[in-house]
């Protein structure tokens, strides 16, 4: 995974209203010695957590640095909820017993004063515990920082670990599973005390459970503790000795539980949480719930991005949750505005999502919920809408998609109108097949253009060759830019007939290809076996797109479908004119004052992997381009047309100040909320068919989620296929025996050798 390492948690401190005097459920434990260096991110780690209820136990191992004992001093005054013990020094091991010795709580979790922790590692570990209850310890991934960089993710190995310790110290620790083992060792001030303790954990038959969020951020440096007793041979050789000994009683058939887990035939009813305590001490802002499928990179989670950036964060507070798994590689972009952020596969069974995310709207005081593109975040709605009457409920629908589920998204957001108190959608096409293809009263859907930032997007704000010479593209060349995931959808094979049908008229014209997915392999193949490789050029994904339009002539977009492709909104903001396929809302934004619209030939159900396409479609595409590049005088006054379109209609700023008189309408008006009461009154009449359709989506959702994870660890740059998808989940079905489960393995064993191929 990509991941930047500048992006340390605790660099500031958020301040927000958290209710500091609620139950205490987990105990921070942290040894403290000469450790004001480091100290004030920790500090700030341990205050910005989502999960309010802990108490920090600070125990002072015989400090002689009077700065540090200053800053402690005057940090363990800033909250209640810190404790501080003195003692002499006796090493890590002694300080940590001391503390837990002295917590009140069932849940450990030791941190040194100088390693960092995200906001929700604590809540993620909490319930990691709470719903495996047989289960000992708890413990993320982890990065390593400073002197070294790395992430860590190691699978669990009991036999391994009685030679190496993968393991990290920083884990949520079950109290009465430390007391049975003696706790740590006072045996000597410096030695492995972490990994003896996991090996006697093994050897007391004792088992962990391994989250998959990269939660705890440890500090390389060359003068910790594990340095020196490295460094000292007859330490070294005490700490080698005192890990064998353990090692030859620790029981090596121990097996961690290990998310992402997809279990099938549960069929486990969903609970409501009972949990009481607010994580706010005030409620002064408008708390909103999103639910996403993931946080990857793409046009629908840019908007997502400008909602969570843009927001104004003195009216609304906002929480994350996604329902698939995947990398979720914009992770760290939404962290910038998001503190609440739960991957729910990371570290939840399925059939637990009801009850944290039911935990999570009691715990916030959710006001609102907007639920975009997530399957399971549709089908929990009504079981959501019946346990909670005030809470709001809206949608965003990006496209309808007939190749997959006849209709996708828009299909779900149809059969649940009942339910949903409104849906947006990013264009008028979208809004119309809403109300004639699935029945949805005309009030009920309303268009949201996703609209770009002009300012961020701004000719004005890059220099023009960056990319064109990145490429090695001359600068005198037209290049016509081709941004997009490379996937069936945007029909990148459709891209290559234009571009050489289109060089016999402009020989020295250029395509740049920006993106990245799981066609991106065989279109390069292509390229090369047309011999088209000075012609077309590939780039990649790339972050910041702004110089790849400022050195493009125009963008093409051909895709077989859209819903409003966020691309055109950049491109036109960028002053660059868009030829675009008629699909979605493209002939909305684009118009022949800003570039070309070209009608669609191919079939979107029957077409949507079919690379033979219509002679008379290619040159339409190929006539678009040469017309716009033909009078410079004219294309010059084009460009100025792009972006006064998006200044005048097409900003994000409309766009926010729309969505946030949005919730600010559906949370405070009286009315509404008595429509929301009336219907989850009446739902509750139902309650056990409503319960029903949301364990049949656990169980559909496992399917998909265990397509997911057998992909994912055979090739994570391709995509499934909504066929291959359905499949799966139909061979799901007969996994109610040992053999079946055997059936299934051997079939995905031969189907992902032969896809994969």
């Amino acid at each position: 995974m990509n991941f930047d390492f500048t992006k340390e948690p605790g660099k500031k401190l958020l301040n927000k209203p958290m209710n500091t005097k609620g139950k205490k459920l987990v105990s921070i434990i942290t040894p403290f010695y000469n450790a004001g260096k480091y100290f004030e991110q920790t500090f700030n780690c341990v205050m910005n957590q989502t999960f309010p209820f802990f108490e920090w136990i600070i125990v002072d191992d015989g400090s002689t640095d009077e700065n540090s004992l200053k800053i402690l001093e005057d940090f363990s005054q800033r909250d209640e909820r810190i404790k501080v013990f003195h003692k002499d020094n006796g090493g890590i091991a002694s300080a940590r017993n001391l503390a837990i010795k002295n917590s009140s709580t069932e849940i450990i979790i030791p941190l040194d004063a100088d390693d960092l922790i995200e906001p929700t590692f604590i809540e993620i570990l909490y319930f990691a515990l709470k719903f495996n209850p047989d289960y000992d310890w708890a413990y993320s991934n982890s990065l390593g920082f400073q002197n070294q960089e790395y992430t860590w993710d190691k699978p669990f190995d009991a036999k391994l670990l009685t030679v190496y310790n993968f393991l990290t110290y920083c884990s949520a620790i079950r109290k009465k599973s430390l007391e049975e083992v003696g706790c740590y060792d006072e045996i000597t001030k410096h030695y492995y005390e972490d990994w003896r303790l996991w090996l006697k954990f093994l050897s007391a038959h004792k088992k962990p459970v391994k989250t998959k969020n990269f939660g705890f951020w440890y500090r390389r440096t060359d003068t910790g503790v594990l340095s020196n007793v490295r460094k000292n041979p007859k330490t070294a050789k005490l700490a080698k000795k005192l890990i064998e000994e353990v090692a030859a009683t620790a029981d090596t058939s121990v097996k961690a539980k290990e998310y992402p887990i997809a279990k099938m035939n549960v069929y486990k009813n969903p609970v409501c949480s009972d949990f009481e305590q607010k994580v706010f001490c005030k409620h002064e802002k408008i708390h909103i719930l999103m639910i996403f499928p993931w946080l990857r990179h793409g046009g629908a989670n840019k908007f997502n991005l400008d909602i969570c950036e843009l927001l104004d964060k003195n009216k609304f507070d906002i929480g994350i949750i996604t329902t698939i798994f995947a990398e979720h590689n914009w992770q760290q972009k939404f962290a910038e505005h998001v503190t609440d952020i739960f991957n729910l596969p990371e570290f939840l069974d399925i059939a637990d999502w009801p009850e944290f995310i039911s935990y999570y709207i009691k715990s916030r005081e959710i006001d609102a919920i907007f639920i975009s593109n997530s399957e399971y975040g549709y089908y929990l709605a009504p079981y959501i809408r019946k346990e909670f009457p005030n809470v709001a409920i809206i949608d965003y629908v990006h496209m309808e998609e007939w190749y997959w589920r006849n209709g996708g998204h828009a299909r779900t957001s149809g059969g649940l109108g009942e339910i949903l108190e409104k849906t947006y959608v990013c264009n008028e096409q979208t809004r119309k097949v809403m109300i004639n293809n699935f029945n949805r009263l005309p009030e009920s859907v309303e268009t949201l253009y996703i609209g770009t930032d002009s300012d961020f997007f701004s000719a004005d704000k890059v220099e023009a060759g960056v990319a064109k010479k990145s490429l090695g593209i001359a600068d005198e060349r037209n290049m016509i830019l081709f941004p997009c995931r490379i996937e069936h959808q945007k029909r990148p094979f459709l891209m290559i007939e234009i571009a050489k049908t289109l060089k016999k008229k402009i020989p020295d014209i250029a395509f740049a290809v920006v993106g990245s997915g799981s066609q991106l392999e065989a279109i390069k193949n292509t390229v090369r076996k047309s011999g088209l490789e000075n012609t077309i050029y590939f780039a990649g994904f790339q972050d910041d797109m702004r110089i790849w339009y400022k050195d493009a002539a125009l963008t093409l977009i051909c895709s077989l479908k859209e819903g409003l492709a966020l691309t055109a909104y950049e491109s036109l903001s960028m002053g660059k004119p868009v030829v675009t396929s008629d699909v979605g809302g493209q002939a909305e934004l684009i118009n022949d004052l800003v570039g070309h619209v070209v009608p669609l030939l191919q079939s979107e159900e029957k077409d949507f992997d079919n690379q033979n396409f219509f002679e008379e479609e290619i040159n339409l595409y190929v006539d678009a381009i040469a017309d716009l590049l033909s009078d410079y005088d004219r294309y010059e006054k084009i460009c100025v047309s792009c972006r006064e379109r998006i200044e005048e209609k097409f900003s994000t700023d409309l766009m926010i100040e729309k969505l946030e008189n949005i919730f600010i309408d559906f949370v405070n008006d009286p009315e509404k909320m008595k429509k929301r009461q009336k219907i989850s009154q009446d739902l509750r009449q139902y309650n056990k068919l409503i319960d029903q359709i949301s364990v049949l989506t656990a169980e559909r959702t496992s399917a998909d989620q265990l397509w997911k994870i057998t992909h994912t660890a055979s090739n994570s740059d391709k995509s499934p296929s909504p066929a291959t998808k359905d499949e799966t989940y139909e061979l799901m079905r007969i996994a109610n025996s040992k053999w079946g489960r055997r059936l299934i393995k051997l079939f995905f064993k031969l189907k992902l050798n032969r896809f994969f191929k």
